[in-house]
This record gives structure tokens, sequence and C-alpha cells, in this order.
């Protein structure tokens, strides 16, 4: 493979300054210390991608308060200055290797299924989430049904979202993602079959964006300018993968413009964003079109052919890799020499998707790519 593949040009993306327009997906590791601090252990292995050449390091979700945020045991948080300084040290790793790194900030809402701070999960409805809690993040059996949250605790929520960048534009991060994707808290509000909700944050569909509007707008005015503030967004969930918003593309530009009108920087469109409609489309491109906001792609998007349509074409500035950065944290490095990618393995997130499984994967299969 060339040196030309698009994804290897450098740009300018939401006010950063990238050395090429591959960025690491997101992905829950449940790594962190029992009180939810960073480790060496993830500073190192963020810093192995940054090391194999990724211009963009999106953390994995952070949940951002001590009430109902987070969402799975050893999570890492950011609700206070000690779990703030733990972040420190995986920042400044990443840019002494040549990358940006942007910390995604999550409340799990209803499908929480490990929280120190409570014993009962929150979301917009009391309404038992779709499907199973997950195993590979120490869940097992039914979800259990949420209690609805007052309109006080959904105020404490946005402004756990806010407290939470500033104290991550303090601990060094070049920006926020706010988690609004994949069936956390912001997109139960967005989901009518989990929000039935009569207030002000239910019913059609103005009301059910007006949580995730509040939150971005909030987020952006603590953070400050000059620091990114983007929005995950996504159709399919964790428990839910089949959802598709019930108004089609109409839909989509009206959650994308709300998003933008209420201060993101950028949109990044999880899991099915390289996805075509039948009229050549995508929601990356949707929402490009609608927003004028530059966005993330994100879903098999390690396939150098896809990658290079979905950037040639237009549909997206940068792609998010996960599961193809996680058998390749030198992805990058590989595209640029030609060399082969190594086949994604999900025995290395069994049973448990945390770091330590990782190295022992690693170390009981020689063809497995060394642990970041």
């Amino acid at each position: 493979m060339s040196e030309t593949h698009p994804a290897l040009a450098a740009c300018r993306f939401a006010g950063l300054d990238l050395r090429n327009r591959y960025a690491l997906a997101p992905m829950t590791r449940v790594s962190a210390t029992g009180d939810g601090r960073a480790t060496e252990e993830m500073a190192a292995y963020y810093a192995g991608f940054a090391e194999g050449g990724f211009g963009l390091l999106i953390t994995e979700g952070t949940y951002t308060d001590r009430a109902f945020a987070q969402g799975y045991l050893d999570q890492p948080g950011i609700t206070d200055e000690a779990q703030a300084a733990a972040w420190r040290p995986v920042v400044d790793r990443a840019h002494a290797a040549g990358a940006r790194v942007v910390l995604q900030l999550m409340h799990a809402g209803a499908v929480s299924q490990g929280n120190r701070f409570r014993d009962r999960a929150a979301g917009p409805s009391a309404v038992r989430p779709l499907g199973g809690q997950l195993a590979k993040y120490r869940g097992s059996g039914p979800w259990p049904v949420p209690m609805e949250l007052t309109r006080r605790q959904i105020a404490e929520a946005v402004a756990g979202f806010a407290a939470s960048a500033v104290r991550a534009r303090e601990a060094g991060f070049d920006g926020v993602e706010v988690h609004g994707a994949n069936g956390y808290l912001l997109d139960q509000f967005l989901t009518p079959y989990t929000n039935l909700r009569t207030d002000e944050y239910g019913g059609g569909l103005p009301g059910r964006l007006r949580l995730v509007r509040e939150v971005t707008a909030e987020v952006r005015a603590a953070a400050g300018p000059g620091f990114a503030v983007g929005v995950r967004l996504s159709q399919g969930k964790i428990n839910d993968p089949a959802w598709r918003w019930p108004g089609g593309e109409s839909e989509a530009e009206a959650v994308f413009t709300a998003v933008a009108g209420a201060g993101a920087d950028y949109l990044h469109l999880a899991g099915g964003g390289r996805d075509w409609f039948p009229e050549g489309r995508t929601l990356p491109a949707i929402a490009r079109a609608a927003t004028g906001l530059p966005v993330i792609a994100n879903g098999g998007l390690h396939r150098e052919a896809v990658a290079r349509r979905v950037l040639e074409e237009g549909h997206a500035d940068l792609l998010a890799v996960g599961t193809g950065a996680l058998a390749d944290p030198d992805l990058p490095l590989r595209v640029a020499s030609g060399d082969a990618l190594t086949p994604f393995d999900a025995g290395m997130l069994e049973p448990l998707a945390t770091l330590g499984n990782a190295r022992t994967y690693a170390s009981g299969n020689v063809s497995a790519p060394a642990p970041a």
C-alpha cells in the first residue's frame, strides 16, 4: 500500500493539528483502580497507539459524577482532583509520542452494571433496558429496572459533565468527547422506548434532544475557547445493536443540527459510520452536510478500501478504528509501509475486556500483536 493513502495525510481537525486522519476509537477496558484512577498500565496502553502512529486518541468512557454516572467496576472517572491527576501521565505520554488525546465523558444511566456510589441505576424512565448485562465487563443477568431521574438529578448530571470537562482541560487533554451514543444516558433520553417522560425532557424529538443539547452547551461554556468539544452519536446500542432512528435521514439531520447548534466542534458517528444508504449517503456524510462540522466515522475502517472511499468521497474527516487498533496498535505505520494487517481475535477480550487479560492472551498466542 502506498504512502499516498488519504488516511495518512496531516490535517487540522476541530482546532487540533493532527499528523494523520487515524483516530483511536474509545473502547471500555475496565482496568482503572477501584476508585477510578487511571494507572501506569493504562498510560502504557494509550502510549502504544500514539507510538504506533495514531494522530488522535479518544479515551474510553470516563464517568462524570459520584451519583449515577459510573457504568462499570474499575472504570476510570474524572470526578475529583485525584482522578484528574492520574490521567496526566496518559496525556503526557501520548503527547510525547506525537498524538493528540481527547477524554470521552460518559454517563451510563440505566445500563450501569457496576457503580460504587449507588446500588441502583437511574435513567430517563423506569424502563428495564433490553437484553442482558455485559459479561466481558463483569456483568450478569438481566438489567434491573432503573429509577426515573428527577429534574434536580438531571441538573446534577449536566453539572457533572461540565465540571469534568474543566478537570480534563486542567489535566492537559486537548479536548473532550460527550458520549451521546451506544445506549448510555444521553442516548436513552433520545430513544422513544426508553424515554417515556411527559415533561420538557420527553415527548417529541425536541424534548428528547433537550438533555444532549444542554450537556453539550454546558461543556462548551465550561471548557472555554481553544479546547475541542465533540459529541459521539449512534443508532445502535450496546443492548440493542439493531436499533435505528425511526425518522430515518430527517431525524438524523435533526439530531446533528441540534448538537451542532449547542456548540459541538465535531461529531463522531459510532458503529455504522461507514454504512451506505441505498442512494449512496452515509450518516457521517449527512452530518457533514447538515452541520458543516468535521466528522469522525467509525466501524470497519481498518479496511483499506473502505477507509479510502470514506475519505475520498468526503463522507468523513477522520477514521476511528477500534478492534483493528487492538489487533495492530501500529496500524497507521503498517498502512504507510504496506505491511499486512493482523486479523482481530475476540479472544483478547475474553473472559474480561481488561488489559490484564489482553496480556495473558498475548503471552499464549505467538501470532498475537505485542500488548501496547
